[in-house]
């Protein structure tokens, strides 16, 4: 049986597609076996973008990183259509769907590519928003936080959700030794929303 945060040629061909709402505005997105949440959209990935969508503005570069097909960043582009925006994951059909996922609402400030995490991406982001995929591990998730780090502009903003009950406070204690703060900005139905800044050392 194929992992949707992996490569499985193997994986039957079973198209999906599921509409869904969120701050009015209404979203048919198209989806097949093999990738993450493929019925419907993920609680995690919903609770993440009302609470970016109601808080947070964006702006710049922006890097859905383990997009699957697409939630984050084609939804964000779409209330944000000032960005730029590259969506990527490891997983080839969860790239494809993505992309016809865009075609469809007709986007075009945003690119898909295939990378696992950070691999074929050397770009500096704004911010970076995520669903990790808790399935692949804690040594997997961990590196996603630091790498995210790395490829932050100074001031850059990172946000993650996880649920409490799946290492949720240990998750956020490490992205705090790795950027110096980690902030919950939302809780609901058991999942956690935090945010880190790199800091912007030429502001000292």
């Amino acid at each position: 049986m194929g992992q949707y945060f992996s490569n499985d040629p193997g994986v039957k061909n079973r198209p999906h597609e599921f509409t869904f709402e969120i701050m009015n505005r209404s979203f048919h997105f198209v989806s097949n076996d093999g990738v993450f949440s493929k019925a419907s959209i993920d609680k995690g990935s919903l609770i993440l973008l009302k609470t970016l969508i109601k808080t947070r503005d964006f702006y710049g570069d922006i890097l859905d990183l383990g997009c699957g097909y697409g939630t984050l960043g084609i939804v964000l582009s779409t209330f944000f259509p000032g960005g730029k925006y590259l969506l990527v994951d490891i997983n080839t059909r969860a790239c494809a769907l993505a992309r016809e996922n865009a075609r469809n609402l007709h986007l075009t400030n945003l690119e898909i590519r295939e990378s696992n995490s950070f691999e074929k991406v050397n770009e500096s982001f704004d911010f970076i928003v995520t669903n990790p995929p808790i399935r692949a591990g804690k040594k997997v998730i961990y590196e996603m936080f630091s790498s995210s780090y790395e490829h932050l502009k100074p001031g850059g903003k990172f946000y993650f959700v996880i649920r409490k009950n799946q290492g949720a406070e240990t998750a956020s204690k490490y992205v705090q030794s790795v950027f110096n703060n980690c902030t919950l900005v939302d809780r609901d139905k058991g999942y956690h929303v935090y945010e880190a800044i790199k800091e912007d050392s030429s502001a000292k």
